[in-house]
């Protein structure tokens, strides 16, 4: 086991097969010797957060009985003590009737377990981890001040036994409960084993990369439903999708689908990331992100796999994926034709120019008026350049008048659009429910960037065509 293990690994253990969890329900008896409240909480771990089980009254022998008719699902729990919630964990898994006693100066010393053999399991590795966290750390402090070869090599030799000793306890508990929860949240803490050739300091750092990524979930069985409630599969799983992956819609989908897969389909742990995931990426402010929410629904919601959604949320979900996907980064925008001031009508395709700005705005709209300033700054520095710009009112009807009266008042001499009876449909295949709205295409009507702000557009489209100027002279040369 690696040395930072030592001093960081503090995750529970213990537990039998789930598959054996005793169907009467569980019982199980707490007395702490110098608590005076009168109530302690029983709650779970649950991916990012905690369940509340249970709240549970001191009874007439100044214990606390937890019990309930439906076992407990399998995982790490916690005893919160009111009014400051200060607590301790135990194991729940097979044996759900048992008995704890303790106190609250040292939860773990004092920790006495009668009926459960995987608890006393549990605290035994809490007391062992707990003294070689110590001896680590005065190696540390030894390692500080070292200052021959002789003392480091000394010191590294402590290292070494000190990983000896606790990678061999942790072999001693998988060996004898290969199924059990303490053997998969071990096993889990164990870190990526790289080949001989990656550990080498001339070893390239892309390959390792690429390695560890491979091998991320090697010792971590996304397929048991324990580990949801556990405090550290949460943090795992955001570290592999934020960390480890590219953060571009493809990567991100390809991550969460490896996530996914293992995931028993009608399990707990696959509702709970499912829907985590879902829900991230619709309030997602990254341009670019609801890629990510339309492979969610498409590959997981429209194929059955969210039996639990309301027919209601179902509906909607569906419907915004299916708004988002015609104008995804990458997508040729929708065509349409619309009129000018004079009534002559213009369609998208017949603009011809390298990139073509999309603004969609508001007569009344407050935000519309504030970015006004920088759409006129933008429109001045591109308007000679292979940049056009299509500004769209959204104005309808009647109201129509407002858009041309907002023209004339705030010198918009771009070139100017309405649809007063939305006949294009634009608003429903641009997804306009809000304004303003961006969207710079490409030559050919690509959408290659869209919902940024006004303060943004110049920027960005310098990066664009920067980018893509470097990418031609790149070509020019290799030709």
């Amino acid at each position: 086991m690696r040395w930072a293990y030592i001093l960081l690994f503090f995750f529970s253990i213990t537990g039998i097969d789930a598959n054996d969890l005793d169907k009467t329900g569980y019982k199980i008896d707490l007395e702490i010797v110098d608590f005076p409240g009168e109530e302690v909480i029983l709650a779970s771990y649950y991916g990012n957060s905690n369940l509340v089980v249970d709240t549970i009254t001191k009874n007439g022998n100044g214990k606390f009985m937890m019990k309930g008719a439906a076992p407990l699902d399998g995982g790490v729990y916690l005893v919160i003590m009111p009014p400051d919630n200060k607590f301790f964990e135990i194991i729940i898994d097979k044996e759900q009737v048992f008995s704890l006693k303790c106190d609250t100066v040292d939860y773990v010393q004092s920790m006495e377990i009668k009926g459960s053999e995987e608890n006393k399991i549990f605290y035994d590795y809490l007391r062992f981890i707990s003294g070689k966290r110590n001896e680590a750390s005065a190696i540390s402090k030894e390692q500080e001040n070292a200052k021959t070869d002789d003392e480091k090599e000394n010191i590294k030799k402590k290292r070494d036994e000190l990983d000896k000793e606790v990678s061999d306890y942790f072999n001693s508990i998988a060996e004898k409960y290969p199924r059990s929860l303490n053997t998969r949240i071990v096993r889990a803490a164990q870190p990526v084993k790289m080949p001989d050739a990656l550990q080498k300091p001339e070893a390239d750092d892309t390959a390792r990369y690429y390695y560890y990524k491979q091998h991320y979930f090697d010792n971590l069985d996304l397929g048991d439903e324990r580990l949801l409630r556990t405090n550290f599969l949460f943090k795992r799983v955001e570290y592999y999708i934020t960390k480890l992956t590219p953060q571009i819609p493809d990567s991100i989908n390809a991550s969460i689908d490896r996530i996914l897969s293992p995931m028993k389909k009608d399990g707990d742990m696959f509702k709970y990331y499912l829907v985590h995931f879902l829900n991230k990426y619709a309030k997602s402010k990254v341009v670019g992100m609801d890629a990510v929410y339309v492979h969610i629904v498409k590959n997981y919601y429209e194929k059955g796999l969210a039996p639990w959604t309301d027919e209601e949320t179902y509906g909607k979900i569906i419907k915004n994926a299916r708004s988002l996907e015609p104008i995804l980064i990458g997508k040729i925008a929708p065509d349409f034709r619309m009129k000018k001031r004079d009534g002559s009508p213009l369609t998208l395709s017949e603009v011809k120019s390298d990139y073509v700005v999309l603004y969609f705005w508001d007569a009344d709209c407050g935000h519309c008026k504030k970015s006004s300033p920088k759409m006129k700054e933008f429109y001045s520095k591109f308007k000679n350049t292979n940049v056009q710009m299509l500004a769209i009112c959204t104005e309808i009807r009647d109201e129509v008048k407002k858009c041309w009266d907002t023209i004339d008042e705030r010198e918009y001499e771009w070139l100017n659009l309405v649809d007063p009876f939305i006949q294009s449909n634009y608003k429903a295949n641009y997804y306009i429910n809000s304004t303003p709205q961006i969207f710079i295409l490409d030559k050919d009507k690509k959408i290659i960037m869209k919902r940024i702000g006004a303060e943004q557009l110049s920027n960005v489209m310098d990066k664009i065509i920067e980018r893509d100027q470097k990418e031609l002279d790149n070509k020019n040369k290799e030709n």
